[in-house]
């Protein structure tokens, strides 16, 4: 997986890479992106620490806001995965209670008066602030919904296995709770050590990113 994974990390070396803040306009409405990390580098160049998509139709920008913008955590996993790995390096106990997710009405009531919710505001300020100043992204346009689930899989199977390609000694994520963070190195618990592209896979991946940087598809505000 090295040589692919090396391949998957040069490709994206073509495309622009965006920081915060960023112009909607820039963004395909449908697509992938890889983030990168401040301080994490990997086939001489920027290593990817997350890959991520959507589901719903056009929602790209959305969800890149979702996780830069929005002080949410329950609306995204990464900006809750940042959260645990800061509380835990500080060996903070309100961890107990951000992991509780109150996306539910009966979470809300069940679990909502015991929050502490200046905390929370203060911790998803902290967030925020990493996210913003600590991450850059790169993305690609792919509109198909099925498509991307299947690229997002592949290329998070193919930089999991990769044996040259690992987090720095001072990356937060080795403070995360989650051991599947901590051990892949990625922002990530599914779809890792699954299965990776093939050398035909590769080769289609590398044919839609190069269309999305050549802009093949047209401008992403026409559709």
């Amino acid at each position: 997986m090295s040589d692919l994974c090396a391949r998957l990390h040069r490709e994206f070396q073509q495309s622009p890479v965006f920081s915060f803040p960023f112009e909607d306009s820039a963004i395909p409405l449908n697509g992938i992106y890889v983030l990168y990390e401040a301080g994490e580098t990997a086939h001489g160049g920027n290593r990817i620490v997350r890959v991520g998509t959507h589901t719903g139709k056009n929602q790209l920008r959305s969800r890149l806001k979702q996780h830069f913008v929005n002080e949410q955590k329950d609306r995204s996993i990464f900006r809750k995965n940042i959260g645990r790995a800061l509380l835990n390096r500080d060996k903070d106990p309100f961890l107990i209670q951000w992991e509780i997710d109150l996306t539910t009405s009966e979470a809300k009531r069940t679990h909502g008066p015991a929050i502490d919710r200046a905390k929370q505001s203060a911790v998803e300020h902290m967030v925020t602030e990493v996210i913003q100043k600590r991450f850059h992204f790169a993305v690609f346009r792919v509109d198909e919904k099925d498509k991307r689930l299947e690229l997002e899989a592949r290329m998070i199977a193919t930089i999991s296995r990769c044996e040259d390609c690992g987090p720095s000694q001072q990356w937060l994520g080795l403070h995360s709770p989650k051991t599947k963070i901590r051990n892949s190195g990625l922002w990530l618990v599914n779809e890792l050590y699954g299965e990776p592209f093939s050398e035909t896979e590769f080769i289609d991946l590398e044919r839609v990113v190069r269309q999305s940087q050549k802009g093949e598809h047209g401008n992403p505000m026409d559709h």
